[in-house]
């Protein structure tokens, strides 16, 4: 709870202002005393029809994985930071999702508020940060120059600081685990976890398998069709989002052809999600977009959403959501050969095997899936009283019990 006089306005950097990552932030800064005000861009993907009731501040549009593009805009928006300088004078935190909006933020503390608290979150790390040539490389020593001026780097897994800040990037500082999970307010939509699954429209299929959300990677759907052709009459496979790294036109084209395919189209986030998992008995999981790194590390947010409407996830056997599945036992993981793997585990797994496997899923605590402890503790850190020096050396101070359990150091 905030002090009287206490300062707890907060400048959100965000690279989609809609996006529901950034609209759950938000509701979580909201929700732990601050007043936040987002400066950020528009991508017009999904959720893009969300109108914020927060104050923003649109800096301009960009595009996924245009880079030149993105440094335009990026150029482009400091005018707006010019025009907006009073309100980023008076924040005391600036929280930057992504490298790009970190930049910003920097600027912004440069020219107007060289005392405000700054948090980096990283989401998913790019194929361009593990790049091999001189790209990766520069983008990789901006990004250490930039974590000098950071108060805590915020993660979403586990496996993006150990394999990529602490391997790659040599990270020292204070970090932060944040993981994807969803905000209480979808609690409203939940169905009781401890039901019977609910019965299904697809009668003539034995499984449905959901797939939701983000709709990426040409390696990932290349799979999803093969085994759609083999299982052609015992696995329906359920799509509903927006297309990222998939080819819409190929997309559409190949579900044309094959019936056991479908795609239901965009959905609102989270009134949408009862009805999609509720028409589902699996979660696609299986992320070989690259598997050499961000999709070896990341916790997807279907993960969380799967494991509070009560559905088991398939994932990748070794892969960081692959061990967390099997370490809980609340879901099935594959190892090579994929295709072979899915289609033996379709054609033997009994009626029984899936209701243990949903039951062990539905005794686990909803705290696995809801943002609450976590989320207020990276609030209390970043609503601390820091001075000038503790933006430059690191921080020592007393903290609320519990707060260590979350602010983490890499040890020595």
């Amino acid at each position: 709870m905030a002090q009287s006089g206490e300062n707890r306005t907060l400048i959100f950097f965000t690279p989609d202002i809609t996006e529901t990552n950034t609209v759950k932030r938000v509701q979580e800064f909201v929700d732990n005393g601050f007043a936040p005000m987002v400066f950020g861009f528009r991508r017009g993907r999904y959720n893009s029809r969300f109108q914020p009731e927060w104050p923003h501040i649109v800096l301009g549009a960009t595009r996924d994985a245009r880079y030149w593009h993105r440094l335009r805009a990026l150029i482009g928006a400091v005018p707006r930071l010019l025009a907006n300088r009073r309100h980023l004078r008076a924040a005391a935190v600036y929280y930057a999702r992504n490298i790009d909006q970190l930049a910003l933020a920097l600027l912004a503390r440069r020219l107007f508020n060289p005392r405000v608290v700054v948090g980096y979150e990283v989401l998913d790390i790019q194929p361009l940060f593990v790049a091999t040539g001189w790209r990766g490389a520069l983008l990789r020593r901006i990004e250490r120059f930039c974590l000098r001026a950071v108060r805590v780097l915020v993660v979403s897994s586990p496996g993006f600081y150990k394999n990529f800040y602490v391997a790659r990037q040599r990270y020292a500082g204070e970090w932060f685990l944040l993981e994807n999970k969803l905000h209480r307010s979808v609690l409203a939509a939940a169905p009781s976890r401890d039901a019977p699954p609910p019965p299904r429209v697809d009668g003539d299929y034995r499984w449905v398998v959901g797939y939701f959300g983000l709709i990426r990677g040409e390696a990932t759907f290349a799979l999803m069709l093969r085994l759609a052709r083999q299982l052609r009459h015992k696995v329906l496979f359920r799509f509903a989002g927006i297309f990222t790294t998939v080819r819409e036109a190929q997309f559409r084209a190949a579900l044309e052809r094959q019936p056991n395919m479908v795609y239901d189209g965009e959905y609102a986030n989270p009134e949408g999600l009862p009805a999609l998992y509720g028409g589902v008995d699996f979660v696609w999981a299986l992320d070989l977009e690259n598997t050499a790194d961000n999709s070896r590390w990341l916790l997807p947010n279907r993960f969380y959403e799967a494991g509070l409407f009560g559905v088991p996830c398939l994932a990748v056997r070794g892969f960081e959501l692959g061990n967390r599945v099997d370490r809980a036992r609340v879901g099935w993981t594959f190892g090579e050969p994929l295709e072979e793997s899915l289609v033996r585990f379709f054609e033997t797994l009994t009626a029984a095997d899936y209701l243990q496997k949903r039951r062990r899923l539905a005794a686990m605590p909803t705290s696995a899936f809801v943002a609450d402890d976590d989320a207020a503790a990276l609030c209390r850190i970043l609503g601390e009283d820091t001075t000038q020096q503790a933006l430059v050396v690191p921080i020592k101070r007393r903290r609320r019990a519990g707060d260590a359990a979350y602010l983490r150091r890499r040890p020595s």
